[in-house]
């Protein structure tokens, strides 16, 4: 997640303010992950910017423990559901079930009835159960046997998944994919944040235990709130607007895409470039604020056409192309 890091500074924490606290959640979230800071600020965003956020990378790379301890810097309930082949819709969402004392059904929530739902492993059950989550995502509610009930405010997904290429696994569906804000790859960390890993090991450190290794909360419910407030509030001129929607153009234009960026994932991409500005004490958001989300937000949008997946053609690759082509406004 080198993107997020690409010319750009973290917010200043000189003054106790907002801005202060996001950057001590990643010195808390520091205590128990090594080297994901680039996830750990994507996380931010996309809590900030309201999204939803996916998370690759093969097992072992601390995807879980990232999202575990993030929920519990900013005091946020967190529900962990294992998807697995068998998983069914209802043990996602909840069912209705039947009381023989009052001789009625009653409705029984599910797991995703909470701030962050940790869908782990999201890519390992049938795209059925995968769609269960759409409404959540998108409407923020739930509708089960005609009744429509509202999700706990802020909500957020977050899925791991593993490559495509593993086995056991299945694609995610496309109305599904354009639901997450970003996706986060994970890759495996260098060498002396590995022996960081191994040394805290060492030391004790049990990653069931976030408590005992000392991650304690930092912002609550409402600063999250008031955060998101003045995210909202970060200006965009017309040239920058406009340079996002070139971008998205050029990456319908390109001649290894089949489906290019939709007009939902520029909406995306201007919110989570407002969420990264604000965090770094911008009051309106600059290409170079564009160019850095670009990838994390984008990379899961593009349909590659057949011929280009298989000469290794990525999203990455052409989104690259495209920042390179579109010219930049002054």
């Amino acid at each position: 997640m080198t993107e997020l890091h690409s010319g750009l500074s973290p917010a200043h924490t000189d003054a106790p303010d907002l801005r202060g606290a996001f950057a001590r959640v990643r010195s808390e979230v520091g205590k128990a992950v090594v080297g994901q800071d680039g996830a750990v600020t994507g996380l931010i965003i996309a809590l900030l910017a309201g999204g939803h956020v996916l998370l690759e990378g093969v097992p072992g790379v601390a995807k879980t423990l990232l999202v575990r301890t993030l929920s519990r810097t900013l005091q946020l309930d967190t529900k962990r559901i294992q998807f697995t082949p068998d998983l069914m819709p209802g043990d996602v969402t909840g069912s209705l079930v039947y009381d023989a004392r009052s001789g009625e059904f009653d409705f029984r929530a599910g797991p995703v009835f909470t701030n962050i739902l940790l869908a782990d492993e999201i890519n390992r059950t049938p795209p059925k159960t995968q769609s269960a989550l759409l409404e959540a995502m998108e409407e923020r509610q739930i509708s089960v046997d005609g009744a429509t009930r509202m999700l706990p405010v802020p909500f957020m997904v977050a899925a791991t998944m593993n490559p495509i290429e593993y086995e056991g696994t299945y694609t995610l569906p496309e109305a599904q994919l354009d639901r997450f804000l970003m996706k986060l790859v994970l890759d495996i960390p260098g060498r002396e944040h590995e022996l960081e890993v191994l040394t805290r090991s060492a030391a004790g450190f049990n990653p069931r235990n976030l408590e005992g290794a000392g991650v304690t909360p930092v912002l609550s419910v409402e600063q999250l709130a008031s955060a998101q407030r003045e995210v909202a509030t970060v200006r965009a001129s017309a040239d920058v607007l406009a340079y996002i929607v070139d971008l998205a153009r050029g990456t319908r234009q390109s001649p290894s895409v089949k489906l290019g960026v939709s007009p939902r994932g520029t909406t995306a991409l201007l919110g989570a470039v407002k969420a990264w500005a604000w965090l770094g004490g911008f009051d309106a958001i600059t290409p170079d604020h564009v160019q850095a989300m670009a990838l994390p937000v984008w990379r899961h949008r593009l349909q590659l056409r057949p011929e280009a997946e298989l000469e290794g053609v990525s999203g990455d690759t052409i989104l690259r192309a495209v920042l390179q082509q579109v010219q930049v406004p002054i």
